[in-house]
């Protein structure tokens, strides 16, 4: 399958986004996770553009989307995303998807739009202040050490692609899932002045991310719009634990497991997942 997918830019209050858009019919909103742009949706998008006007962007200070020095909290970055589609494309109704760091800021967008979101998909990923511990107990080692002050510009500088190559090897289902074009794609961009800077913000926003969550959860309940929550079921995917973690932040929630696909859900598994996207959203 085939479709033409566009390159946009759309300048915002206090970022320059890049997005992608392709097809028409209902919104569709797909966001990506680190260390990927919207690049990561390339093989989903064909499957669904048929019937949904998709819009793909790159989140503040990933992919083509310029680098500010603050605002990498989840509900900042959220705030980005709906500015660019109830301001800018005029978009007041649509679906959300999210994966990896895509998932927590497609739920704060959720969480302070209720009425704008129709239903939800998390994919691979959990909600910072779910109840839970999002780095599984130090099984995602990365998590605390990226937030660490200092060490990893120290350790990493410069020689960025010798870990992103090693996530992108060691966190799907087998090594060498990713082409080299592909990771050659994410290099591009995570290479750039600021690209470490702002890999490592997303980490380091993880505090103020479960505090800003609680709030959400304490003031306006669990969210009520239909969420599709699935995990990867093999090397470092998450399993059942993304549809518990939903379970314990959304009251509608279906899902499960990816079958064969590690982390890199949509690059590993883009047909199992554009096909129960079509299903959830119907």
């Amino acid at each position: 399958m085939s479709a033409e997918i566009k390159s946009n830019y759309a300048r915002l209050s206090s970022i320059t986004m890049h997005y992608l858009t392709a097809g028409s019919g209902e919104p569709l909103v797909l966001l990506h996770g680190v260390p990927q742009s919207s690049h990561e949706w390339r093989h989903v998008i064909p499957f669904l553009a048929d019937k949904y006007a998709i819009i793909a962007p790159d989140l503040r200070g990933l992919g083509d989307t310029s680098r500010p020095v603050d605002g990498y909290d989840k509900k900042t970055v959220a705030a980005d995303v709906w500015e660019l589609l109830s301001e800018h494309l005029k978009i007041d109704r649509f679906n959300l998807v999210g994966h990896d760091w895509g998932g927590p800021v497609a739920f704060a967008l959720a969480a302070q739009h209720r009425e704008a979101v129709s239903k939800l998909a998390i994919l691979d990923v959990t909600i910072p202040g779910d109840g839970a511990d999002m780095s599984q107990g130090g099984r995602r080692w990365h998590h605390p050490f990226f937030r660490t002050p200092d060490l990893p510009e120290a350790m990493f500088g410069g020689r960025e692609h010798i870990y992103l190559e090693w996530l992108f090897d060691n966190y799907g289902s087998r090594a060498n899932v990713l082409s080299q074009e592909d990771k050659n794609e994410y290099f591009r961009t995570y290479l750039k002045p600021g690209g470490l800077r702002t890999l490592l913000a997303y980490y380091r926003g993880l505090p103020t991310d479960v505090h800003d969550n609680e709030l959400f959860l304490e003031r306006d309940g669990k969210l009520e719009m239909p969420v599709l929550a699935l995990g990867g079921d093999s090397g470092f995917g998450r399993g059942i634990e993304t549809m518990e973690s939903m379970q314990r932040v959304a009251s509608d929630v279906r899902g499960g497991v990816i079958p064969g696909s590690g982390h890199w859900v949509a690059e590993e598994a883009p047909e199992f997942i554009a096909s129960e996207l079509r299903k959830f959203f119907g």
